[in-house]
């Protein structure tokens, strides 16, 4: 194999170190710094995809290496978060192991994308690092909202968010995938609505935007798809 193919390999790692890293961080209790490498490995995803395209590199090896990594940082990393983040906020001791829903139907999920030929142009079901990056910057949205922080200091809201979105994970909702085929603005105009919204819930908010980012993003599909179906 060349060196230049494996280049994107070695940011998929990157992606998978990061991850790793960060479940050290959360099992030390350290829960905000696991939820910045969750984003760190959303970048590594994107630019290992990225590069993959522009040196023509492409392979069967990089898509199966990208999906292991993906399962730790975006499946079991989250995961972690939302399971300490409810331990610490309950005493019963059988509530947080509820919310590992969210590795087990990522691994499914991850599963069902490599051999499902649908999603060329448009995702089925919420991908991966939407959730992850959902659950790790979910506490930087409730700081900006005290209505939200107080929701989010209740153990069962995990619960039932880790369920909701696992859920999503795994469902044959049709999403809007930034894969832009042409440039024209009737061919894109969720994709361009997504963006700007993006763009400012991010000036906003900061990192606390993402979650509104990621259910913007919900709402637009469904809208795309009413549109499209009707």
């Amino acid at each position: 194999m060349s060196i230049k193919s494996q280049i994107p390999n070695s940011l998929t790692l990157l992606n998978l170190l990061s991850g790793v890293i960060g479940i050290s961080f959360v099992l030390n209790g350290n829960i905000q710094s696991g939820a910045f490498f969750i984003v760190l490995s959303a970048v590594f995803d994107f630019f290992d995809g990225f590069v993959a395209r522009i040196l023509k590199v492409s392979g069967e090896l990089g898509k199966q290496l990208d999906s292991l990594a993906d399962m730790v940082s975006f499946g079991v990393l989250p995961g972690f978060i939302a399971f300490e983040t409810c331990r610490q906020l309950t005493d019963l001791k059988w509530l947080p192991y509820l919310t590992l829903i969210i590795p087990i139907l990522s691994a499914y999920r991850l599963a069902k994308f490599n051999i499902d030929t649908r999603q060329s142009d448009r995702f089925i079901g919420l991908p991966t690092p939407a959730n992850a990056l959902f659950f790790s910057t979910l506490p930087f949205l409730g700081e900006k909202w005290n209505f939200l922080d107080g929701v989010l200091q209740n153990p069962w809201s995990w619960m039932v968010l880790s369920w909701i979105f696992s859920i999503l994970l795994v469902s044959e909702i049709p999403l809007i995938a930034l894969k832009f085929k042409s440039f024209k603005l009737s061919d894109n105009l969720f994709r361009y609505s997504l963006l700007g919204l993006g763009a400012i819930l991010l000036l906003i908010f900061g990192i606390g935007g993402i979650p509104l980012i990621i259910v913007s993003y919900l709402i637009l599909s469904l809208l795309e798809n009413a549109i499209g179906t009707s």
